[in-house]
């Protein structure tokens, strides 16, 4: 066999190989324009993030990654707690404490009959199936049995989960305290949330998410809630679109501020399975399936005026695909 009959192998080998690769880049490319060209929406995820780091000019930010599933039970787990005026310990604990026990799923299962993001047991008085498995019951009787705790936030947390939990692992909640920080920082205090993935497809129910925020804050006397959700088509922003508003009352204070940002918080977390399109508060919006999934600063109109979709200072405004 000569030479050259060796080296025609070899040399369709590599034209395979190149047009494979050239395969793969044009559909790598592909990807990367269709992420960017939608506003990375991409499979829908949520980051937390807490404040700034340490403040130094190299302090870098920590950050806790979840799925829309994670990232609403962590939001109502939070919002609980701020609505029932509790300091941002308490939802700390609550936090870390549904991270070991349910990884912050809403479980129909676990040890005996355990259930829910607390694993907590209708046999231990906890309440029925369906009130466990219903987060807002869940977190409430939570915190209602941690406050009980003399001193609770001045204990380890690992301490003060157990007084509530009777766990068989108490020291399992502890290695779980840095990234419930995020979280509470991310939902009640001065953190972010970024939430990416496509804009709803299907319809959001107004109804539906004003009577799930009043089951959390209408308790807690610090936010107006409107009489019916408005339709959006005033003031320029699409018919398709309907409303829900809040706004802090005027003696609210710090508190009903801190009740805003978890709100918001809860908006954007429950976008997905609530058919929730736009979020606006203090300045800022958060659009379904743009940016990202970052919240971005409030702009104006195409004549220079004020964005019709933009929240005033104490409002929230929650906007639905119609």
């Amino acid at each position: 066999m000569s030479q050259s009959d060796h080296s025609r192998p070899r040399r369709r080998r590599r034209l395979r190989t190149a047009a494979g690769l050239c395969v793969l880049l044009a559909l790598a490319g592909y990807l990367v324009v269709r992420f960017e060209s939608t506003g990375g929406g991409g499979a829908p995820h949520c980051t937390a993030a807490d404040s700034a780091g340490d403040g130094s000019p190299g302090g870098s930010r920590r950050t806790y990654d979840m799925t829309p599933e994670q990232a609403a039970n962590a939001a109502t787990i939070a919002a609980v707690g701020v609505a029932k005026g509790l300091p941002d310990r308490a939802v700390t604990i609550a936090l870390a404490t549904a991270m070991q026990e349910s990884a912050l799923r809403n479980l129909d299962h676990g040890d005996r009959d355990s259930l829910g993001l607390f694993q907590q047991r209708p046999s231990q008085g906890w309440g029925t199936p369906e009130q466990i498995r219903d987060p807002v019951y869940s977190a409430g009787i939570f915190y209602d049995r941690l406050v009980k705790v003399k001193g609770y936030s001045r204990l380890p947390l690992t301490e003060a989960a157990q007084k509530v939990q009777l766990s068989g692992y108490p020291q399992a909640y502890a290695k779980h305290e840095p990234d419930a920080a995020v979280l509470t920082a991310a939902f009640a205090g001065a953190g972010d949330l970024t939430c990416g993935g496509p804009a709803p497809a299907a319809p959001g129910d107004p109804q539906r998410v004003r009577g799930e925020l009043e089951r959390i804050f209408g308790k807690s006397g610090l936010h107006a809630f409107p009489k019916e959700p408005a339709a959006a088509a005033a003031g320029g922003a699409p018919a398709a679109e309907a409303e829900v508003a809040l706004a802090e009352k005027p003696d609210g204070g710090e508190q009903a501020a801190r009740g805003s940002r978890a709100i918001a918080g809860w908006a954007v977390a429950n976008a997905p399975s609530l058919g929730i399109a736009r979020v606006s508060y203090a300045d800022r919006s958060w659009v379904a399936g743009e940016k990202k999934g970052r919240w971005q600063p409030a702009g104006g109109d195409a004549k220079g005026g004020a964005d019709a979709r933009g929240a005033q200072r104490g409002e929230v405004r929650i906007f639905l695909k119609g």
